[in-house]
């Protein structure tokens, strides 16, 4: 039997994270496993991992948010930066009553765009064609339009930023509540556990379950990639609005950092880790405060063709809301028009490690195109 593949690049580990990391790539399935730099404690998997598996599937290693990932828009119209600029607290407030952010937040059927619409029922079309569980199945016809253009909680955003003169749309949100409860349906049949269920189980991907949560999966990282552009497209519906002219767009990437991909005979399983293969596009976020890196792969195999998907945390939630202040949050957030309360406060720029550390610890992964940095950003 070949030695596994393992290689650490996190910055900041701790024991936990570690002990983690060690307990998913000692499965016997694992032929290869990476933390990446920003590598932090999750529920099963780091955050921050890439651990490739044969012939087995993990759902916790993908987790909740099947899709979570980034967009990124160049928004192109004249003097477009200081329009936005002049006119960001209407944009800001606009933005904030159109789109549902936060959990348990939906979307109204007659606010989504019939382009959105039709690429849903294709998707629905092709997973009904496959392996599926009919309960499933019905579920997702219940709530996918419900949870489609939605934000979601968290770390998830919605920024308008600039590099130079430039502006870009970034967005971070993933499958929202849809992702979520097909994740845990899998996860508890996968443990036959309704209380241990969070835990490494494995599904073969040739059994029944296994083909069934495959299916799903695929489902939800399509949908995913929807939800993104759903969202992108209120967001520049609003700015024309109030700008008062037409602007021209250009999608650079949308991405999804937490999946399970077949490559080469191998499941690649990324739980917050962005695809980095040789010449691939990807963005990498920072915090509300020091915005985006946009990237390019190098394909670094002992990468294992992966980077960060964005700085990670520094302090728990629980710590966050313990030792910073809001007046330390809003210190922090000057000059930018940004969602800051006691809210948000565990999202906060300094709960997060140093973006720029995390950026020189792959440099032989990924390479800097452009560092967008923030005039509005939007937090559930």
């Amino acid at each position: 039997m070949k030695k596994k593949k393992i290689f650490n690049y996190s910055i900041d580990l701790d024991k936990e994270t570690l002990k983690q990391f060690e307990d998913c790539y000692s499965e016997d399935f694992v032929i290869s496993a990476a933390l990446m730099p920003d590598a932090h404690k999750g529920y099963s998997a780091p955050i921050g991992s890439v651990i490739i598996t044969n012939k087995k599937i993990v759902p916790a290693w993908v987790g909740y948010d099947i899709g979570c990932g980034m967009i990124a828009i160049r928004i192109k119209g004249k003097d477009i930066l200081n329009k936005i600029i002049k006119n960001k607290d209407e944009i800001y407030k606009k933005v904030l009553n159109k789109i549902p952010m936060g959990v348990g937040e939906y979307q109204k059927e007659k606010d989504i765009s019939n382009k959105t619409k039709k690429e849903i029922k294709v998707l629905l079309d092709k997973f009904e064609k496959r392996e599926h569980d009919k309960t499933i199945l019905n579920m997702i016809k219940g709530i996918c339009l419900k949870n489609i253009g939605t934000l979601g909680g968290g770390n998830h955003f919605i920024e308008i930023g600039f590099y130079k003169k430039e502006v870009w749309l970034v967005i971070h949100s993933g499958s929202r509540g849809l992702g979520h409860k097909v994740a845990k349906k899998y996860m508890i049949s996968a443990s036959n556990s309704k209380d241990n269920f969070e835990k490494t189980f494995p599904l073969d991907v040739n059994s029944q379950l296994g083909k069934e949560y495959l299916n799903i999966l695929n489902f939800g990282l399509e949908y995913a990639l929807l939800n993104r552009l759903e969202i992108s497209y209120k967001v520049i519906e609003i700015l024309e609005q109030i700008i008062g002219e037409k602007l021209k767009t250009e999608l650079w990437v949308n991405k999804n950092h937490n999946h399970a991909v077949y490559e080469k005979g191998f499941y690649i399983h990324r739980k917050g880790a962005t695809p980095a293969k040789k010449g691939e596009r990807g963005i990498i976020p920072g915090n509300m405060k020091d915005g985006s890196f946009l990237v390019q792969g190098l394909g670094n195999s002992k990468f294992l063709n992966s980077s960060s998907h964005g700085a990670g945390r520094a302090l728990s939630r629980k710590d966050a809301k313990q030792k910073i202040s809001m007046q330390d949050f809003e210190k922090a957030m000057e000059g930018i028009q940004g969602t800051v309360s006691l809210k948000t406060l565990d999202e906060a720029p300094m709960v997060y490690k140093d973006i720029n550390k995390v950026m020189r610890a792959q440099e032989k992964s990924v390479q800097i195109i452009k560092h967008i940095k923030p005039v509005i950003n939007w937090k559930g």
